[in-house]
């Protein structure tokens, strides 16, 4: 009884039902927010505000004022009762007092309290269930009867005139306690798939999570690499730049020196030879012949055979010098950044391509021919316009870059040397032995064991990259522009040793960059 009167004292005086959100007035009587605020918008037209509890009046719209102690109890309160109790589900004999429900008669129709279901009748037919307001959903549509039996052809609830004259008369009937065991043991099977579905789940989520932890940790590592691969770049330039530059400097000084010497020689030269042209220039103002023809002889000017030698030794600044100097120390530069993988300088293996495929002299270039050019051995592919590289890779991490042609059919990619030569299978690409991009029709796609994926590509592809880590069983091709684009990689277990493999037909081309 103590439960109900402390019911009574958290009911709002205008709902009758518990507070929601109370608040308080002035006057310091609760209401719920909502209730209390649909009072005084009623009141707003008269101007003057009451209390519907005390009626105390004023004059202007009141404040409300959160009751958080009041909120707490309530809270508390409805934390402590049985969900029927918040649901308004009473015990129908409690006729002076709303005592929660604990059960409901199904046959009785009838909600109990915890004194009253003690003395309720134990007989089986009297069904208890939890608290429930509504019967309609337990009885039959048709003949308002409790429902009682499953009907196992329609998949219906029935009850008993449903099953002895009804529409369901004849067919298969379970008692509901037996339906519900059947179909609880289905759904227990449906449980133990989804459970197991739900554990590969969990796995393929954890197997991402990892996968996603290991990319952070090997972006992290390869930040840090190139991090530390362009500060040693920065400082091999900055030596090579200084180193250079010094260079430049001491044949610059050199030079320098050896013009200042020859410069003062040739000023010492000039002088005596303005003081020569003095004194002959003095002896042609002299009138006497005599005079003349006894006096000094300065008339033979002294010719200098060794100025132009002096001249062609003094040297000039090495140009081709700084040239080869920058050329070689940023080849080694560049060495060392590819020093991760094998760039390749492939060569095509002139006996194993397909009779109209024509190969340039210096082995790199692979061109559709119309008319045949090769004489027809076991080694040459048969049905497709093929060719293979004269090497294998193995092992190792490996790269190659391919021109290819706008027109035409073309493909490149890697297959095993035990590909079929022969037969509508032994196309790259469309067999288990080798892998491809491909231009077909304005296309590009990459294909494996017939299986193709069109690629979207904002323009043609002119120059291709191809990465080969053997171990690793990667094969992944790049576009060469700015800035490069990865178009897709293949991951698969290497079995056999991997040769490059062109295709080209109708105009098509492909070319092996140095």
């Amino acid at each position: 009884m103590a439960t109900a009167d402390l019911k009574d004292e958290l009911n709002c005086s205008i709902c009758l039902n518990i507070y929601t959100e109370p608040v308080t007035l002035r006057c310091g009587h609760s209401f719920c927010q909502l209730c209390i605020r649909s009072v005084l918008d009623r009141q707003d037209s008269g101007g003057v505000y009451t209390c519907p509890e005390c009626r105390a009046e004023y004059q202007k719209r009141p404040a409300l004022r959160r009751n958080m102690k009041l909120c707490n109890i309530v809270e508390h309160f409805l934390s402590t009762q049985p969900e029927a109790k918040v649901a308004g589900i009473f015990c129908t004999y409690c006729v002076h007092s709303s005592i929660p429900a604990v059960k409901t008669c199904l046959m009785c129709e009838a909600s109990l309290c915890s004194v009253h279901l003690s003395v309720h009748s134990k007989s089986t037919d009297h069904v208890l269930t939890e608290p429930t307001s509504s019967m309609d959903n337990r009885k039959c549509a048709t003949h308002r009867e409790m429902l009682k039996y499953y009907c196992c052809k329609d998949a219906a609830c029935i009850c008993v005139s449903c099953c002895v004259f009804g529409e369901h008369r004849g067919h298969q009937v379970e008692l509901l306690k037996e339906a519900s065991e059947k179909k609880k043991e289905t759904l227990r099977k449906v449980l133990e798939k989804l459970s197991s579905k739900r554990e590969e789940t969990e796995k393929s989520v954890q197997s991402l999570q990892d996968h996603k932890k290991r990319v952070q940790e090997k972006a992290t590592s390869e930040t840090t690499r190139v991090i530390t691969l362009f500060k040693d770049i920065r400082i091999q330039l900055q030596a090579l730049e200084e180193r250079v530059l010094s260079d430049l400097s001491r044949q610059k000084d050199k030079v320098s020196l050896s013009v200042t010497d020859l410069i003062q020689q040739l000023e010492i030269k000039k002088e005596e030879l303005s003081r020569k042209m003095a004194q002959i220039e003095e002896l042609c103002q002299v009138a006497d012949p005599l005079t003349v023809l006894q006096g000094r002889d300065v008339g033979r000017a002294e010719i200098d055979e060794g100025h132009g030698r002096r001249l062609q030794g003094v040297g000039d600044l090495d140009e081709v010098l700084v040239s080869l100097t920058l050329q070689s120390a940023l080849s080694g530069i560049v060495t060392y950044i590819k020093q991760n993988f094998s760039v390749q300088n492939l060569l095509l293996d002139v006996k194993t391509a397909a009779v109209d495929v024509a190969i340039s002299g210096d082995l790199k270039s692979a061109t559709w021919s119309k008319t045949p050019i090769w004489a027809k051995a076991s080694q040459r592919f048969k049905n497709y316009c093929q060719v293979l590289s004269f090497q294998s890779f193995s092992s190792g991490q490996n790269y190659w870059e391919v021109e290819t042609s706008e027109l035409g059919n073309w493909r490149v990619g890697v297959a095993y040397p035990s590909m079929d030569r022969k037969g509508d299978l032994s196309g790259i690409g469309q067999n288990n032995k080798s892998w491809c991009l491909r231009l077909c029709q304005k296309d590009y796609l990459v294909s494996h064991g017939g299986k193709e994926i069109r690629l979207e590509m904002e323009a043609s592809l002119q120059r291709l990259g191809v990465y080969l880590d053997y171990e690793a069983g990667r094969l992944s091709f790049y576009q060469l522009c700015e800035p490069m684009k990865h178009l897709h990689t293949f991951t698969a277990t290497f079995t056999e040793p991997l040769h490059a493999v062109f295709l080209v037909w109708r105009d098509g081309w492909v070319r092996i960059r140095s």
